[in-house]
């Protein structure tokens, strides 16, 4: 790509909504006003004004002092181009990481931050898959039936910190999951016949990894203690853990050892009703066979 097709893209990307710093995220305000401060002594070091700066970079003056003063978070080939044109030596361009993490929701990040650390995890779902076992295409097709509909670039910015949680699976050791799908989840088409057929396949794929379970819970039963809503808990390498449910503890999480021990068994409970993992197996290719 020239620079000229960069520099109208960032152009027509640079008033976008979206791109606000949340005013409750406080780790996310300091990260953009680090960057910002960068910015603007990069920029002063170099005798640049800020209308200078701006032109060359494609951007609006209003913009560029919004950036610098942290009250903007700034696009990657933003930074890229301000690297340049600064002759920052990458320090710029490093932020990039950082700065994409702040445009992730912040409940987001501290569930991903929790999921990176938990040696086990164990989550009942009712009425939707777990985001760890979404394909692309669905959770797509879930976020899209939000009301009212965010606009694109939120849509992918949810997207993508859901499909980043996903690193999970790439850890070493690696962590113990157990899944319990409500049959009625597997049976909604979400996304069309071709993505939800590309989701159960997902399942069946997943399904074969060995610090992985899936159990499908059949529609027919119903004396369980899952019928409250979602039960989740995560356990930590040092004995902790964290957990929550929708029908207690006003939804909040929980980490009271007396607490997390009526979650676990209330899981242990719907995860014996539930089929087993090869009986759920054979479920989900049979419902495959079926679409």
């Amino acid at each position: 790509m020239t620079a000229g097709t960069d520099e109208g893209r960032l152009r027509t990307e640079a008033d976008e909504s979206g791109w606000e710093v949340d005013p409750d995220d406080e780790w996310g305000l300091a990260v953009v006003a680090t960057v910002g401060r960068q910015l603007r002594l990069r920029r002063e070091a170099m005798g640049m004004r800020a209308a200078q700066f701006a032109e060359a970079v494609g951007y609006g003056e209003d913009m560029i002092y919004k950036i610098e003063g942290g009250k903007r978070i700034p696009r990657p080939e933003f930074l890229d181009r301000a690297d340049q044109l600064l002759g920052a030596g990458g320090l710029l361009s490093a932020m990039k990481e950082d700065v994409e993490k702040v445009r992730y929701p912040k409940n987001v990040r501290d569930l991903a931050k929790l999921e990176a650390k938990a040696v086990e995890l164990l989550s009942y779902g009712s009425h939707a898959l777990h985001g760890l076992l979404q394909t692309e295409g669905f959770a797509r097709a879930l976020l899209m039936t939000r009301r009212p509909a965010p606009p694109e670039d939120q849509l992918k910015q949810a997207l993508a910190a859901r499909m980043a949680r996903k690193a999970i699976y790439e850890r070493s050791p690696a962590p113990e999951l157990s899944f319990v799908l409500e049959e009625t989840t597997l049976r909604r088409p979400v996304g069309g016949r071709m993505v939800w057929r590309r989701q159960l396949e997902h399942l069946l794929e997943v399904g074969q990894l060995r610090n992985l379970e899936i159990q499908v819970m059949p529609m027919d039963r119903w004396d369980h203690p899952g019928t409250g809503g979602r039960i989740q808990v995560l356990k930590f390498g040092d004995g902790t853990a964290v957990g929550r449910t929708d029908d207690e503890f006003n939804g909040r999480p929980v980490h009271d050892p007396r607490d997390l021990r009526i979650l676990e068994l209330r899981y242990g409970i719907v995860r014996a009703e539930a089929l087993t993992a090869r009986e759920s197996q054979a479920f989900v290719e049979q419902l495959l066979g079926e679409t």
